[in-house]
């Protein structure tokens, strides 16, 4: 049992930088990487690919993470924890096993599998969001269990160099490693939560190393365009320090840490993650040197009896409309331009909006402030159920060239099909999970 360990994390999202996490692996001395690529809508995007091709539906950027990473975690013995087997964890294993081979390195692969639930799921049940049935909102084309660190620990013990899973909790991604070489009762609330809020510090990697949290007026970070993603010491009492790597940029502060710490939590004392309930409320963050900060406290109760269930359905089609007006006016016929378009084709759409990017597109609203911009970009938007409709809106738009107002230009057009993401809860005996050995 080890009295201490060092896990990085090398990805906060399905699209985050590479060149982070291979830098941590290179230089971090770390025993885990960890790699958090998934969210409610990137897993249901990867059902809908997966349906199409039976051996796609895992991260898109895998190949290119593993075949740059695979030969400093061997060279380096360090064991990587990721989510990228997205909806399709086993053909995500076979794929590394496959790069593995290519580069001549003899890699041990634990998939992780049980996290997929359609199968179990009532469509009569009612969604948390709404509280309609989830079979009124459309036909729904994935649900997964967040999985806690109990489907983690028997891949972890079967010291396989790559955890592989689907959906898993992000702060268990971490909390998982610290338990296995740790030997916590994973029944201990108080150990789950201090664990857990350390995981939730990591989970988005870039965030508290001061990439979100960066504004060049109130809150200027040096070195932006090379910034260091975090790792922790973590001892076998729960305490940690973060860091990161010395000579990358951005910095790890008190305030980095308390912005990443308050990230997604609706409340401090009761933030519910499958292992355990847990308490933020009397952390202490610490700056005990530059760019290291002091993590202690965290509490917890009982885990929950049901774990959250993310449900992806077809929500229908997206149609979009761009174009721009510039000089004398410009505001005034782009609101013209609104009216025409809302006039011609509004009442088609049960939602349809029109934003005058750069006024008022982000907040609905400009707030009062009067100003007499010299160029703004119309856009119009309208959700249907059929691809044709909504491809209307772009023509629309289009159209706007030679049919006025005067001086558009720049005009684009777009239809996107819609995926909507609901949730439910499952009773966690339900969900069976198992995991297979895959070896290069």
């Amino acid at each position: 049992m080890k009295k201490s360990i060092r896990i990085g994390s090398g990805a906060g999202f399905s699209g985050d930088r590479i060149e982070p996490a291979l830098i941590l692996t290179e230089k971090g001395n770390l025993d885990y990487l960890v790699l958090e690529c998934l969210a409610e809508r990137t897993i249901a995007l990867a059902q809908k690919q997966k349906q199409i091709n039976p051996s796609l539906g895992y991260d898109p950027l895998l190949e290119r993470r593993i075949e740059g990473l695979l030969p400093l975690l061997v060279k380096h013995r360090t064991r990587l924890v990721t989510n990228m087997g997205a909806a399709n964890p086993l053909a995500a294993g076979n794929k590394i096993i496959e790069i593995a081979k290519k580069q001549g390195l003899k890699v041990k692969v634990a998939v992780v599998l049980g996290d997929d639930v359609l199968s179990l799921l009532d469509p009569e049940e009612n969604c948390l969001e709404t509280g309609l049935p989830l079979q009124s909102h459309g036909k729904i084309v994935s649900a997964n269990a967040y999985l806690g660190i109990d489907a983690l620990l028997p891949a972890l013990q079967s010291e396989a160099d790559i955890i592989l899973t689907g959906r898993v909790a992000d702060p268990s991604l971490f909390l998982a490693p610290m338990v296995h070489e740790f030997s916590w009762d994973s029944n201990n609330p108080v150990l789950m939560g201090k664990g857990t809020v350390i995981g939730h510090l990591l989970e988005c990697a870039g965030q508290i190393t001061g990439g979100y949290f960066a504004d060049p007026v109130s809150k200027p970070v040096d070195g932006l365009e090379n910034l260091g993603f975090p790792f922790a010491d973590i001892l076998d009492n729960g305490t940690a320090t973060i860091s990161k790597v010395p000579g990358t940029g951005g910095k790890v502060s008190v305030q980095t840490a308390k912005e990443q710490i308050l990230y997604e939590v609706i409340d401090p004392g009761n933030y519910i993650t499958p292992d355990v309930v847990a308490d933020f409320k009397e952390v202490t963050i610490d700056q005990i040197e530059n760019d290291t900060i002091q993590i202690s406290g965290g509490s917890g109760k009982s885990k929950p009896e049901k774990l959250k269930v993310s449900v992806g359905y077809e929500a229908g089609f997206v149609g979009e409309g761009e174009i721009s007006y510039a000089g004398a006016n410009a505001l005034t016929r782009a609101k013209l331009a609104g009216v025409i378009i809302e006039k011609r084709i509004g009442h088609l759409y049960p939602e349809f909006r029109i934003d005058y990017i750069g006024l008022n597109s982000l907040h609905g609203t400009d707030f009062g402030n009067v100003t007499t911009p010299y160029e703004i970009r119309l856009r119009v938007s309208g959700k249907s159920k059929d691809q044709k409709t909504a491809a209307l809106i772009g023509e629309e738009v289009e159209a706007l060239y030679t049919n006025g107002p005067a001086g558009g230009g720049g005009a684009r057009k777009s239809v996107r099909e819609l995926l909507g993401v609901v949730s439910v809860l499952m009773d966690r005996n339900k969900v069976k999970t198992t995991f297979e050995i895959l070896e290069s």
